[in-house]
């Protein structure tokens, strides 16, 4: 209890909070945070991208947009999708490890 609030008073000192700002640790930290932030953003926009033309998606939505006429139709039509996602999935491996050994070979 003692120790929790020596911490609040000192985390609530502007002239403490200023000081740890100008130290070098903290920038480094804080430097450190925003590329992963960065990084993160970048990444999930490429991932978004790379969904939104992916032939899977573009798939389902032409196999949703014919409503199935029995179940036996339906289960090709997910086998297809199946297919196709598989099908991505290794490509998509594939390039991972080839980026891989690129920056390996560096």
């Amino acid at each position: 209890m003692v120790l929790r609030r020596l911490l609040f008073s000192l985390l609530n000192n502007p002239q403490l909070i200023e000081k740890l700002s100008e130290s070098r640790p903290i920038r480094r930290a804080a430097q450190i945070t925003a590329f992963a932030i960065t990084k993160a953003q970048l990444t999930s926009k490429d991932a978004a991208q790379r969904l939104l033309r992916s032939d899977t998606v573009r798939q389902l939505s032409q196999e949703a947009a014919g409503a199935p006429r029995n179940l036996e139709e339906m289960g090709r039509k997910m086998g297809r999708v199946k297919d196709t996602f598989m099908k991505e999935l290794r490509t998509g491996m594939k390039e991972i490890k080839d980026t891989t050994k690129k920056r390996e070979g560096e």
